[in-house]
């Protein structure tokens, strides 16, 4: 297990698609950091590279990856392995090298630039929403056979988590403005983890009160020991539940 995830992890880092995301987000955010005098404005300009970029790269990046190395995925089949040692191998592998170079390309300038409570949650979002899409690709590549079919729906889960969700969240919003609903709110951002990412960063940069009385009852939720244990454990579902379904189809899957 262990030579298999060295094997991916090491080819990965010398992937020229993941030495350019690296690089990029490197020069991005120290781009970012040296043109804001205070170190909050920075925070919230990469965060909009965070909450769409990371997710994005992560899940096709994935997709493609696991399409191209199906004959690799039926050779280690082939040998006397578990095959749920083999797809959690890959997917450590996957995961750790996307998170290594989010950290190196975000995490280090953060570090350096802004190392505060939001500095660091930033970094905590950022890593989690690596591993989540990551879990999601898996998911959505073992699930489909085809290639284009498989990269496609990764790309259709992206653009309903980065943009479609808030439309519809919004949409019922306006719908029933007229009521209460404002712990509805609550409970329909755990439907999406890069909503509970941006809350989490927005409260922790004092950036609630724009968002009015729903703000205020985001902050009292996620505010307390209570609302950010919870929060966490939705997190980890969202990585955890995605890949357990990958992995219980995979040892099944015909290949």
């Amino acid at each position: 297990m262990n030579k298999i995830i060295r094997y991916v992890f090491v080819d990965l880092l010398r992937n020229k698609t993941i030495l350019f995301y690296t690089l990029l987000l490197l020069g991005l955010s120290v781009s970012v950091y040296s043109m804001e005098d205070n170190y909050e404005k920075g925070l919230v300009s990469l965060l909009n590279i965070v909450l769409f970029v990371v997710p994005l790269v992560s899940i096709v990046f994935t997709s493609i990856y696991l399409y191209n190395s199906a004959e690799f995925i039926n050779l280690l089949v082939s040998q006397p392995l578990k095959r749920s040692h083999i797809w959690l191998s890959i997917f450590v592998g996957l995961a750790g090298a996307l998170c290594l170079s989010f950290f190196v390309g975000v995490g280090i300038p953060t570090f350096i630039y802004a190392f505060t409570i939001s500095g660091i949650t930033l970094i905590g979002c950022g890593l989690l929403l690596c591993l989540i899409f990551v879990s999601i690709a898996m998911w959505t590549s073992v699930l489909i056979r085809d290639k284009s079919k498989g990269i496609g729906l990764a790309i259709l889960l992206w653009l309903y988590f980065g943009l479609l969700f808030d439309a519809l969240v919004l949409f019922m919003l306006f719908q029933f403005s007229d009521y209460p609903i404002e712990n509805l709110m609550v409970a329909l951002s755990m439907l999406n983890p890069i909503d509970i990412s941006r809350i989490l960063i927005l409260l922790e940069l004092d950036l609630s009160a724009m968002m009015g009385y729903t703000g205020a009852i985001f902050r009292d939720f996620f505010g307390t020991i209570l609302g950010m244990g919870i929060t966490l454990f939705i997190m980890l579902l969202w990585c955890i539940i995605p890949l357990w379904l990958s992995l219980r189809y995979f040892k099944k899957k015909d290949l």
